[in-house]
């Protein structure tokens, strides 16, 4: 009997490898940098299931590519704006991904760009390193309390409430914007559901969770900044596209917001002469929300999960498109 193969599209936490390997037969791709897409079409072209990353574009013709016994993608991540799903439910494939995973981690994360930001901590620390410390400054570094603030949401899902408990130790007042109203949650953390515009105005901390779509592209703009208190802070973990970056630098570098903190950025990575590189009120990191041992290993033993239940035939634990079950047998 043919052994089954799977391509993994980066070098992932062994664990989730470990368990692979029991399974298929595995090829890693070792480089650092994703595979350009050719090199994936070759390089993924019969096999049998897919473990892939948000940096890589999983269309219709990189599966036609791969062949019809393709039977499985699965995603390591949460967000899947990098795969055609629908591509893939015509074709029968199921597609999985890692939610809930790293709720915890990403709010962590978020309030470590918080904290960061409003204490100038970057900042403080090139000015350290540059040998510019000579002396305390009375009125060095100073920036904008996080006890008794007000935080605005933007997307109160799991890691929008996640973050807005821990805003609650520290007494803030809690805003949030979503689709809908959450109301037992607001209840239960203390938020209080508002329009964007009464957000944007009244929040002296605004942190991004939507997800990416059609409507919340580039949802803050020109005109959303202007709203914002002149030392209004901007955090983003979600996706980088929900930000217009030419208008956030207008936007910092006059003065009309006071700093931002970017964990993910248009296009991604960031480039190397983006003029928000050069600005001191701006931290950018380079997408590791997630980035705990734990977290990362326990999303790649739910994305080897997922794979190996596709080729097994069986339901991914984590399906994007349940829908590819529908003319199968139960």
């Amino acid at each position: 009997m043919t052994q089954l193969r799977a391509f993994v599209t980066r070098r992932i936490p062994e664990n989730g490898l470990d368990l692979l390997r029991k399974e298929v037969e595995v090829e890693v791709w070792p480089e650092p940098l994703q595979p350009p897409y050719g090199t994936l079409i070759e390089k993924a072209r019969g096999i049998d299931a897919l473990l892939c990353l948000l940096t890589d574009k999983i269309d219709a013709n990189m599966m036609d590519e791969i062949g019809p016994q393709l039977k499985v993608i699965s995603q390591m991540a949460v967000g899947f704006d990098n795969i055609d799903i629908a591509a893939a439910t015509a074709r029968g494939v199921p597609v999985g991904n890692t939610p809930g995973v790293l709720t915890d981690t990403t709010a962590d994360f978020t309030w470590a760009l918080l904290m960061a930001a409003s204490r100038r901590v970057a900042e403080g620390d090139r000015f350290t390193r540059a040998g510019k410390w000579r002396t305390w400054g009375p009125i060095d570094f100073l920036g904008p309390d996080i006890t008794g603030a007000t935080l605005g949401i933007i997307g109160f899902g799991r890691i929008g409430q996640a973050v807005a408990r821990r805003a609650q130790g520290f007494g803030m007042r809690i805003l949030y914007h979503d689709l809908r109203q959450h109301s037992e949650a607001g209840q239960k953390y203390g938020a209080q559901y508002v329009d964007l515009k009464t957000l944007l105005r009244e929040a002296d901390f605004v942190s991004v969770h939507t997800a990416l779509s059609q409507e919340t592209y580039h949802l803050m703009g020109e005109a959303q900044f202007k709203m914002m208190k002149r030392s209004a802070v901007l955090i983003n973990t979600a996706r980088g596209p929900i930000v217009d970056p030419k208008a956030l630098y207008r936007a910092l570098s006059s003065g009309t917001i006071g700093c931002a903190a970017l964990d993910v950025t248009e296009p991604e990575p960031i480039q190397a002469d983006d003029p928000l590189l050069t600005l001191e009120n701006a931290i950018i990191t380079p997408h590791i929300a997630s980035a705990s041992f734990q977290t990362r290993g326990r999303m790649a033993e739910m994305a080897a999960a997922n794979l190996i239940a596709g080729l097994k035939q069986e339901r991914l634990p984590n399906c994007l498109n349940p829908e590819v079950y529908r003319d199968r047998p139960a």
